[in-house]
C-alpha cells in the first residue's frame, strides 16, 4: 500500500512520461482502485512492449462488458506525447471523482471506459530518450532499410535541440525582417543579389556524401504511419505513405482492432494527437454530403459540445484538414470506427501554438486554415508568434541565432523555433492547463451513449397459478441504441433482446421466451419545440403469461450490444 499511495500522491502533469514511469502510474491506479480500475495489455508492440489498456467502471454495478463503453487512445504518433499525459489526467480525474462528483459517479456506475494512454510505446520511447530521435510512428524499418544521401536532421552542436541552420548565400530566398531581424521573410521576386544579406534555411543536421557544393535533402525515413494502417479504404504504400504492407499489418494496430471488435459495447471514441487545437471528424476522403444526413447533424451537435467544453473548433478532415488539396487520407482510426462500426469517433489535435499567440485560424470565406497556414500566412502572424515566445515562454520558444562552425558547411548560424519545446507539444509549464478540459469532454461524450433501463414491470395474477407479466424497456441515453444511422443502415448491431427465465416447473402459456425488440431511439436531434413529434420510439413492450406457483421467481433479462445488459428478478 505504501507504493500505491506514493504513486498516486506524487502524480504530476508537468512533464512527459517515459514508458517505465507510465507503466508504474497505471499499475498504481489499478492497485489503488481495484473495484474501479483494471489494467490489461492489448498485446505487444513491434519491440515487445505491452500496449496498456485501462478499463474504468464500477464492477459492483456490473462488468464493463454489460455496460455501454467509450474508447480513448493516445500517442499513436511517436512525438505526440502530450496525449499520453491527457489520458493519464483523465484516468486520475475519473478515479478521484468517484463518490465525490455526481457525474463521474454516474459514469462509472452505468458506463465503462477503455483508455489506452500510449498506443505506440516504441516510437515515443525513441523520442523521449536523451537524443530525441524521431519517427512518424512505429520503429519497424519500413519500407527501406538503407540511409539515403543528403541532409538529415541531427543535433550537430550537441545541445539537445535540433533547430534550423541559417546560411548566408547571395542567392538565398530569405532575408531578415527589418523590424525584428530574428524573423526570416521571403525576398521580393524582383530583389537583386546586391545589398542586404540573404540566407538559406535548412534543418540542423549533417550531409551524407556531401560533394562540397550541392545540398540535397535526404528523404525522411519516417517509415510506418500507424494511423494509415486501419482497415478502411486502405491503399498501398505507393499511394499512401506509411500505410504498411496490408491493413492492420502492424501489431499495435492489430491489437487495437481486435480489442474493439471483441467489445461491441463501445459506443464512441476519441483518439488524441498533436497539434492544431481542433477536434476532427470523418470523413477524411469524402465531403460531408457523403454522410447520412442525420449522422452529420449528430456529429455537428457533438462537435458543438466539444467546442463549448474545450474551446477547440470541431471540423471536418476533408474540408478543413487536408495535407494537400488534391490528396486525401486513408486508413485512419476515426474513419474506421465510424464507417465500419457506426460509432461517432473523433481525432483531437491537442495544442495550437498559433491560437496561443492570438492568431485567428479561420478562413475569410469560412472554414479553418490549420494546414494551409503553413503554406501561406502573413508576416504579422510570425511577429505575433515571436511576441508570444518572448512574453509567455520567457524566450524559450524561439532561439536567437548564434554562430557555429559546421563540420561540413563552415561558418553558419543556428537558431529559430525550438520545435520540440513549444510546437509538437505544449511546454511543460502549460501542459496541465491545455489537457484538463478534454477529460470533461470525454465524460460528457461517454454519458450520451445509449443505455437500456427498466421503465415499468407489472405482474398481475389472473387466476390459479397464472400470471400476466408486462415489461417496458427504455433507452435513457441521448443516442439511439445502434448509435448512428450508419450502424442501423448496415445492420451492424443486433436488436434489443428481452428474455424470461422461468422457475423450475414453470410454464410459458403465451409469448416467446426470447423476443427481439428492435432498436430504440434516443433524444438526439430533438432540438426544436416547433415540431412536436416525439413518438415513444425509445421504448419496447413485452408481455407474457406464465404458470408457476405463487411466490416463485422469474427473471427478466434485456440485452443490447451497445446499450448494456440489465436483469430483474420478479416474485410472482
Amino acid at each position: 500500500m505504501t507504493h500505491m499511495m506514493t504513486t498516486m500522491t506524487t502524480l504530476t502533469f508537468n512533464h512527459y512520461y517515459r514508458y517505465a514511469e507510465l507503466t508504474d502510474i497505471l499499475n498504481g491506479f489499478a492497485d489503488s482502485f481495484p473495484g474501479l480500475c483494471r489494467l490489461v495489455s492489448l498485446g505487444k508492440s513491434f519491440e515487445g512492449r505491452d500496449i496498456w489498456c485501462v478499463t474504468l467502471t464500477n464492477t459492483a454495478t456490473g462488468p464493463d462488458t454489460d455496460k455501454p463503453a467509450f474508447w480513448v487512445d493516445a500517442n499513436i504518433h511517436a512525438t505526440e506525447v502530450s496525449p499520453s499525459v491527457c489520458a493519464v489526467y483523465t484516468i486520475n480525474k475519473i478515479l478521484s471523482g468517484y463518490a465525490n462528483d455526481a457525474r463521474v459517479t454516474r459514469l462509472l456506475d452505468t458506463r465503462a471506459l477503455y483508455i489506452v494512454p500510449r498506443m505506440n510505446p516504441d516510437g515515443s520511447e525513441l523520442y523521449l530518450d536523451d537524443r530525441h530521435r524521431t519517427v512518424r510512428s512505429s520503429t519497424r524499418p519500413y519500407p527501406r532499410l538503407d540511409h539515403q544521401n543528403g541532409l538529415y536532421e541531427y543535433d550537430v552542436d550537441g545541445d539537445g535541440r535540433t533547430l534550423t541552420m541559417r546560411i548566408k548565400d547571395p542567392n538565398g530566398p530569405w532575408k531578415a525582417h527589418p523590424a525584428d531581424p530574428r524573423l526570416m521573410i521571403p525576398r521580393d521576386p524582383d530583389d537583386s543579389n546586391d545589398g542586404e544579406p540573404h540566407y538559406r534555411l535548412l534543418p540542423e543536421g549533417l550531409i551524407r556524401n556531401y560533394d562540397g557544393v550541392n545540398i540535397k535533402i535526404a528523404p525522411r525515413l519516417e517509415g510506418l504511419d500507424l494511423n494509415r494502417n486501419f482497415p478502411v479504404e486502405w491503399v498501398v504504400e505507393s499511394e499512401q505513405r506509411g500505410a504498411g504492407p496490408y491493413p492492420a499489418s502492424e501489431p499495435e494496430v492489430r491489437s487495437v482492432v481486435q480489442f474493439v471488435i471483441d467489445h461491441p459495447n463501445i459506443t464512441g471514441a476519441i483518439t488524441y494527437h498533436t497539434y492544431a487545437g481542433a477536434y476532427l471528424r470523418p470523413y477524411s476522403a469524402h465531403p460531408d454530403d457523403y454522410f447520412k444526413t442525420e449522422d452529420l447533424w449528430t456529429y455537428q451537435e457533438i462537435g458543438k459540445a466539444a467546442t463549448r467544453i474545450t474551446g477547440y473548433p470541431a471540423v471536418s478532415v476533408f474540408h478543413d484538414f487536408k495535407y494537400h488539396p488534391k490528396e486525401t487520407t486513408k486508413g485512419a482510426f476515426d474513419d474506421w470506427m465510424y464507417d465500419h462500426l457506426g460509432v461517432y469517433a473523433w481525432t483531437c489535435e491537442i495544442w495550437g501554438p498559433q491560437q496561443q499567440a492570438g492568431i485567428d485560424m479561420k478562413k475569410p470565406g469560412g472554414g479553418y486554415q490549420f494546414i494551409e497556414w503553413y503554406r501561406e500566412h502573413s508576416v504579422e502572424d510570425d511577429l505575433k508568434l515571436l511576441k508570444w515566445s518572448d512574453e509567455k515562454l520567457d524566450g524559450k520558444g524561439f532561439v536567437d541565432w548564434y554562430p557555429f562552425k559546421h563540420p561540413q558547411l563552415g561558418e553558419i548560424e543556428l537558431g529559430g523555433w525550438h520545435d520540440e519545446y513549444c510546437w509538437r507539444n505544449p511546454p511543460p509549464s502549460l501542459l496541465e492547463k491545455e489537457i484538463a478540459p478534454h477529460a470533461d469532454f470525454i465524460i460528457w461524450h461517454a454519458l450520451i451513449s445509449p443505455r437500456i433501463e427498466f421503465n415499468d414491470v407489472q405482474v398481475q395474477a389472473i387466476g390459479g397459478d397464472a400470471f400476466h407479466i408486462c415489461v417496458v424497456i427504455q433507452n435513457t441515453g441521448w443516442l439511439p441504441t445502434p448509435v448512428s444511422g450508419r450502424a442501423q443502415e448496415k445492420q451492424l448491431v443486433r436488436p434489443l433482446e428481452i428474455e424470461i427465465a422461468l422457475p423450475v416447473g414453470g410454464t410459458l402459456v403465451s409469448g416467446q421466451p426470447r423476443v427481439e425488440a428492435g432498436q430504440l431511439g434516443g433524444r438526439a436531434l430533438k432540438i426544436t419545440p416547433y415540431e412536436s413529434t416525439d413518438p415513444t420510439d425509445d421504448r419496447a413492450k413485452v408481455e407474457w403469461v406464465v404458470q408457476a406457483p405463487k411466490g416463485s421467481v422469474v427473471t427478466i433479462k434485456a440485452t443490447h450490444q451497445r446499450a448494456g445488459t440489465i436483469s430483474r428478478a420478479i416474485t410472482l
